[in-house]
């Protein structure tokens, strides 16, 4: 330290002027300095104190330049972080996941900022500090539209963010009736209905404003799609119309056809029991002339007849009008004569081939049980045979037709000749709802008949379950 230089410096000055006397004598005895020495050692002892005083000083003085120095450094540390943040200042963007709400505000250190977008440094200017990271205004971008989001709110699903409208029309449920977004309801839900195998989502309103349905698939008809108005009131969609039986002539390929897989059952009919097509007021008028009878409601599709009575049937099919509409169709009446227990089948025109086959396959098995002579059976056991058999046909009109469930076996030649070739997908996709229909109806007679009925049949084969329910009148256990 200087203060201790400053004593050397005083120590060597005096030494090369002071005098020492005195000597060593031959016993090494070492003998004082003179009388004079006093005052040198009284000297020196004042330049010790001044040397350590100017020391003291100088630290004193050069603390003084540090503490004034660091000062300096924290008032330009503030000033700067206030330009900053003067800079900076843009209130936060709220989020939300599925409701909007703001997050609380979060305080960072200054120092370098990452941004989360392209991850480089952001320098001076504006940024974004939301979802616990730095962002450049422009890296800040929807998901869906890929443009910056500059507004107060936005939405997010998982990890993505989007712009409130951006999200909306990416996930909003909209109504596939009236193509609007579908409403909350009073408790700020979205609430819709969907048809349980096409999935249609429509607003609720729709169930009671008098938006038709197609009468085959029961899609409700879309506001920029017209479906096909037939002579009966009744609509179908342009699908369903595509393989729309629509008169009695048309129709006997198909009747030949299930004839034939009731023969390879080795259940031939062996009366010629006339087929016709009619329009729903004509199969109702007939329902009401028939003494005995179970018809599935809400609407009856076909009946077999016993009675002798007219039927109005459809000779010539109707052609597609303006308008979407049905026109020119020609039908002539049709005296039934009972020559047998069964006088006639009935089934309601306009709706798709597979749908009017399987709805034949029902009927004709009420033909063949009369025929038989089989008892008069209750309603659950009557119906859910004839479903089994309807349910049948259906199988085998698809690759999914085989004897794997072991209920009958000589249907596999007649598989592939009632395929005429390939269905296509639509078609497909209507034979699966039809099965569907079958299988899930609710009915205590016909649904819970069919389900009955087809565990018998999986269980112990078509020809003993009829052979079971001939002498009983029950499905065996």
């Amino acid at each position: 330290m200087n203060w201790i230089k400053k004593v050397f410096k005083g120590c060597a000055h005096k030494s090369s002027e002071g005098h020492y006397h005195g000597h060593y004598a031959e016993d090494r005895q070492f003998y004082a300095p003179s009388g004079s020495g006093d005052a040198w050692r009284e000297h020196e002892n004042e330049e010790i104190d001044r040397a350590i005083a100017l020391s003291l000083l100088e630290e004193s003085q050069k603390g003084r330049r540090v503490k004034d120095d660091k000062s300096q450094l924290e008032d330009d540390e503030q000033l700067a972080r206030a330009i900053q943040e003067s800079l900076n200042f843009e209130p936060p963007p709220q989020y939300e996941n599925v409701n909007t709400y703001q997050p609380m505000p979060v305080h960072f250190p200054t120092g370098y900022r990452i941004c989360a977008g392209c991850n480089t440094e952001i320098g001076c200017g504006r940024f974004l500090n939301c979802l616990s990271a730095f962002w450049h205004p422009d890296c800040f971008r929807c998901h869906a539209c890929n443009l910056p989001i500059s507004d107060y709110e936005f939405s997010m699903s998982g990890n993505y963010r989007f712009h409130k409208s951006c999200y909306k029309e990416q996930y909003h449920p909209k109504c596939d009736v009236c193509n609007h977004f579908i409403s909350t309801n009073p408790a700020g839900l979205i609430e819709y209905r969907a048809h349980p195998f096409w999935m249609q989502k429509y607003c609720p309103s729709h169930e009671h404003d008098g938006t038709p349905r197609c009468c085959s698939c029961e899609r409700m008809e879309p506001h920029d799609t017209g479906y096909v108005a037939l002579n009966d009131g009744r609509k179908l969609c342009l699908e369903c119309l595509d393989s729309a039986v629509m008169d009695t002539k048309q129709c006997q390929p198909l009747y030949l056809d299930i004839q034939e897989f009731y023969e390879s059952l080795d259940m031939k009919v062996e009366q010629q029991v006339p087929l016709l097509l009619v329009e729903r007021q004509a199969l109702n008028d007939a329902r009401e002339g028939e003494k005995n009878g179970h018809y599935h409601m809400p609407e009856t599709r076909g009946l077999c007849l016993s009675e002798e009575q007219t039927v109005s049937t459809i000779r010539r099919r109707p052609r597609l009008g303006t308008g979407n509409r049905s026109m020119d169709m020609i039908t002539e009446p049709y005296k039934l004569t009972r020559r047998c227990d069964v006088t006639a089948i009935l089934i309601l025109y306009g709706l798709p081939r597979l749908l009017t086959g399987s709805i034949l396959a029902h009927e004709m098995m009420h033909a063949w049980m009369r025929l038989q002579g089989f008892r008069t059976l209750s309603q659950d056991v009557e119906e859910g045979i004839c479903q089994v058999l309807a349910h049948m046909w259906l199988l085998t009109q698809f690759d999914s037709a085989s004897d794997s469930n072991g209920a009958w076996t000589s249907s596999s030649s007649s598989s592939s000749r009632l395929k005429k070739g390939k269905r296509s997908q639509l078609e497909r996709k209507l034979g699966e709802f039809f099965k569907h229909q079958i299988e899930s109806d609710a009915s205590p007679v016909y649904g819970d008949g069919f389900r009955a009925g087809h565990q018998a049949v999986y269980k112990y084969g078509l020809r003993n379950t009829l052979e079971h329910i001939r002498m009983t009148g029950r499905f065996p256990h």
